[in-house]
């Protein structure tokens, strides 16, 4: 535990250290894989579908606000699917207007979230999302993790839907709007792991809330069993077909994941808790406080030469 202690203080130093370049390259990095896995993804418009373009663009990123990737990451998806289809263009194009309206009024610091979502679903590890935002996010959270599910689904929906929407003709448009719509609304895996998601993330902001020892590792506990349950009664519900190995082990790696955000971001001692009480003119205060798990700094020792003691050697 020390060791990682002390690696998790000597990268708290590093980055407070060194913040000015560090943050403009993990922007890099965030922008550049997202725009690599919807090029791997959709890939239907060969000229952003460039290793040169996705660097360019991730450049610009690194930058810019955080907000620039989420509309970059959306104009991505929108030339892609308007080289593929208008209607499907159309369509996703009108869901990300909504989808931002809603998102900056009500969640607009989570950025990040928004993108790792759908990262999160291509990667296998969906669920840490929704735990991950219960412990540092609000409730309104629950907006800008539904963004991101929204935005996985219906670009899953285009991928296992190609053959379907390419082979009707041109003189389909209102057919295909259709099949695109309905498609995307009907779509009940979406819509139970919304719920899943929402449900989880609130329950795990309300108990890590609590003035409980282990409150945040209780969260994580009951968040990623209520997460389990319900895409296994939604599955049960609406025939979702819902994998339960994967929903298992994904549910464990995204636990596992989230401990150790518990490690960076409230690691404290239970042991030395203290309850604190005290009043002022108008109200009685009571206070737990819980002490951080912290590395005493070495005592600096300042070794002290004689000089009687070398005057006496030299005679």
């Amino acid at each position: 535990m020390t060791t990682l202690l002390v690696a998790k203080q000597y990268l708290k130093q590093f980055y407070s250290k060194y913040e000015v370049y560090i943050t403009p390259l993990l922007k890099f990095l965030l922008a550049f894989i997202s725009m690599l896995l919807l090029n791997s993804k959709l890939g239907y418009m060969d000229g952003i579908n460039k290793i040169t373009v996705v660097l360019i663009a991730a450049l610009m990123c690194s930058f810019m606000p955080m907000n620039f990737i989420v509309i970059l990451a959306a104009l991505f998806t929108l030339l892609h699917l308007y080289a593929f289809s208008l209607e499907c263009a159309v369509v996703v194009g009108v869901a990300f207007l909504l989808m931002f309206l809603l998102y900056f009024r009500f969640s607009p610091k989570d950025t990040i979230v928004v993108i790792l979502t759908p990262v999160c679903f291509l990667l296998k590890i969906p669920y840490v999302i929704p735990i991950s935002m219960g412990l540092i996010g609000t409730p309104a959270s629950v907006i800008s993790v539904s963004c991101g599910v929204i935005a996985y689904y219906m670009i899953h929906y285009v991928n296992e839907n190609i053959t379907v929407l390419s082979g009707m003709a041109d003189e389909e448009t209102a057919t295909r709007f259709k099949i695109i719509i309905d498609g995307i609304l009907n779509n009940k895996e979406m819509i139970v792991t919304i719920v899943a998601f929402a449900v989880t993330l609130v329950l795990v902001y309300m108990i890590r809330r609590m003035s409980l020892d282990y409150a945040w590792t209780i969260a994580m506990v009951a968040g990623a069993l209520v997460n389990i349950m319900v895409l296994l009664i939604g599955d049960l519900m609406f025939d979702t077909n819902v994998s339960i190995l994967s929903a298992f082990f994904g549910t464990i790696v995204s636990f596992l994941l989230t401990m150790v955000l518990q490690f960076f971001v409230f690691h404290v001692d239970y042991s030395r808790t203290e309850n604190v009480q005290f009043e002022d003119d108008e109200y009685y205060y009571y206070v737990k406080a819980v002490p951080k798990v912290t590395l005493a700094k070495p005592e600096k020792k300042v070794k002290q030469i004689s000089v009687q003691k070398k005057n006496r050697s030299t005679h």
